[in-house]
């Protein structure tokens, strides 16, 4: 599991009138909450919060968020749960994290990295990716960034199911073991005679030119 740090200060001004104005001043309005955490607003620097959701890539993590109030400062291990950003250029609006528990199991859904070049994919199979995540239960440090599973070896009618993945040893998976991850299949009858419609005018192209070389 990725982890980060990140500061914070407490928002004491609502409304949209006032989300605006702290935009504008360089800042960004955020809450966090959880199972045992009373919502709490939150205002951060926009340039560091985005360049670190930014070095994410959007993957699961972790954060050590430090909440100074002017007096005090306390730290909590905090996930990014929904991001609002602005549809014409992305930036920032809203952000809301999700306090967690160290010490106690949390469910996440976990990347899976397909490697590797089908061998049934090279004979002429198409293969099609059914699940793109797997469902892990684990402490939140157990949990890892991805899970990598190769297809090498996958010929045409072959399938892999999530029980073929290598999961760590301190982690549980959720996820239904007979369900079939990715499998390689021979092409339909459409998507075979559309290839073959793509390479027949791909041959007639330069016979066509050759041809128009001879009447010149």
């Amino acid at each position: 599991m990725l982890q980060y740090d990140l500061s914070a200060q407490i928002r004491n001004e609502f409304g949209k009138g006032s989300a605006r104005s702290l935009r504008r001043s360089g800042g960004t309005p955020a809450v966090l909450y959880g199972p045992k955490t009373e919502p709490i607003p939150l205002v951060f620097t926009t340039k560091t919060l985005t360049n670190t959701l930014l070095a994410m890539q959007r993957r699961n993590a972790v954060f050590s968020l430090d909440i100074a109030d002017g007096s005090s400062a306390a730290k909590r291990h905090v996930i990014v749960k929904e991001i609002q950003t602005k549809p014409v250029d992305d930036s920032l609006l809203h952000v809301d994290f999700f306090e967690v528990s160290m010490t106690e199991p949390i469910v996440f859904d976990v990347p899976i990295k397909y490697a590797g070049n089908a061998k049934g994919v090279e004979l002429g199979g198409e293969m099609n990716i059914f699940h793109a995540k797997v469902s892990l239960k684990g402490i939140i440090l157990d949990i890892p960034d991805f899970i990598e599973i190769d297809v090498s070896n996958l010929g045409i009618g072959d399938r892999l199911h999530f029980s073929d993945l290598v999961i760590p040893d301190k982690v549980e998976i959720l996820s239904a073991g007979e369900e079939t991850c990715v499998a390689v299949q021979e092409q339909s009858k459409a998507a075979l005679l559309e290839e073959q419609e793509m390479e027949a005018e791909g041959e007639e192209a330069p016979a066509a030119a050759e041809g128009a070389k001879e009447a010149v």
